[in-house]
């Protein structure tokens, strides 16, 4: 699941740096328990926030945002980073772990430090622990919260099965052994939690049809005041700013460079769209498959640009561009596309996966079959070359995001899974 433009919202929620470049968790001082009176605690803990990751970073920052506002909650957020700190903001503290980068999974960095995590749970005393990783991070945790009995909720954000393995049907040898060893690991993953939550009905599928249990939908959300199609009245700026045409359509894809992202796909079908379009592609983003990606283009009009860590101009591109091309099949969610539903514009997305489900629940976009470069192309050519309809289809993706993924509504739910399991 990948968004950008988070930084500024990070900045907000923890302004101070309450620690120096020596400053060691495993051994310092902890400051004292925050919002000591509040009735339920959540501590939130993964190894999926980078510099410039997406859509876990957004889901936790968006939570620190709704405890803020809500005096009887507190948050406490344990990540990794280049060195131990501690932020805070009102109600919600955040703890930096320091950890080295994972060497094919830039910008991301391992949690080892098993001393400092058993420290701040015993320290914070949390209601629940929600574990945002797969590896190392639920074991570390469970081990470090077990004198205190704390239940563990889950939160399956990537489906790294399928990751291994897109088509496990179509696939035989290693690659599927280890597509069909790595759904072991999750069964047996799956009963350390009370529950686990996913944010689509593919991920609850999935799961379920490979043994796992107590596995509960909440789909997420998107700051519906800051994603708006009002700031398509200053497109022609934007584009002029990106080094795009006013006069002409424009299609792009807004994440993370990874196999399982399937840009390709999109890359071999843009050829066949440029010619008879005479579109322009927009790649915003960074991610291990960068390079290789980019030897990989072709055509005239395709603009790379690095990853966007501002959110106006994040929400500036999204309601300038024509269409929104999500090519990944296994999308736990797509948060991005559901920005892009929100600002007013058009998604394409693979017919499998977390952003199909919001195409058809919408109204706002079209699928094409998953992992077929010939149909992404035969799709998009149809609809760059009806402007009025892909105007419609993107107010019908505004109207589906106010409705049903407000972020208050999402926390609403997931605090109540919290308040059951504790």
């Amino acid at each position: 699941m990948m968004a950008t433009g988070v930084s500024s919202l990070e900045e907000e929620l923890f302004p101070a740096s309450g620690s120096s470049a020596g400053f060691d968790l495993a051994a310092s001082v902890l400051p004292a328990q925050h919002r000591a009176g509040a009735n339920l605690g959540v501590l939130d803990i993964t190894k999926w926030f980078g510099e410039t990751s997406g859509g876990v970073r957004t889901y936790l920052l968006q939570k620190a945002k709704y405890v803020e506002a809500r005096p009887a909650l507190r948050h406490v957020l344990v990540i990794p980073g280049a060195r131990d700190s501690i932020t805070a903001g009102n109600g919600v503290r955040c703890y930096r772990l320091r950890g080295p980068r994972i060497p094919t999974q830039r910008p991301y960095r391992f949690m080892l430090a098993t001393r400092s995590i058993r420290r701040i749970i015993e320290h914070e005393r949390p209601s629940v622990i929600e574990v945002g990783s797969p590896f190392l991070v639920p074991w570390i945790t469970k081990r470090a919260a077990r004198r205190l009995d704390v239940p563990l909720v889950g939160f399956f954000h990537s489906n790294f099965p399928r990751v291994i393995c897109s088509f496990p049907d179509r696939t035989r040898g290693l690659r599927r052994r280890a597509h069909d060893a790595a759904w072991r690991y999750v069964r047996r993953l799956n009963q350390e939690f009370e529950v686990t939550i996913v944010a689509s009905r593919f991920m609850v599928d999935d799961l379920e049809q490979h043994g796992a249990s107590r596995v509960e939908r909440v789909p997420l959300g998107v700051d519906l005041d800051h994603f708006h199609p009002r700031r398509r009245a200053a497109a022609a700026l934007t584009r002029e700013s990106l080094g795009v045409p006013a006069d002409r359509p424009v299609a792009a894809f807004i994440g993370r460079f990874a196999r399982e992202k399937e840009v390709g796909v999109l890359l071999d079908a843009w050829p066949a769209i440029e010619r008879q379009t005479d579109a322009s592609l927009l790649l915003i983003g960074d991610g291990p498959a960068r390079q290789r990606l980019q030897a990989r283009s072709r055509g005239s009009r395709v603009i790379w640009l690095p990853y966007e860590n501002d959110r106006d101009r994040l929400a500036g591109v999204l309601a300038s561009v024509d269409l929104i091309v999500s090519p990944g099949s296994i999308e736990t969610f797509g948060l991005s596309a559901l920005e892009a539903s929100a600002s007013g514009t058009a998604v394409l997305s693979a017919d499998r996966g977390g952003v199909s489900e919001q195409v058809k629940a919408s109204g706002g976009g079209a699928t094409f079959v998953a992992g077929d470069s010939g149909s992404l192309a035969e799709e998009a050519v149809r609809l760059l070359r009806a402007p009025e309809d892909l105007s419609r289809l993107g107010m019908l993706g505004r109207t589906y995001a106010e409705r049903e993924h407000s972020w208050s509504s999402v926390f609403d739910r997931i605090f109540e899974i919290y308040r059951r399991v504790a």
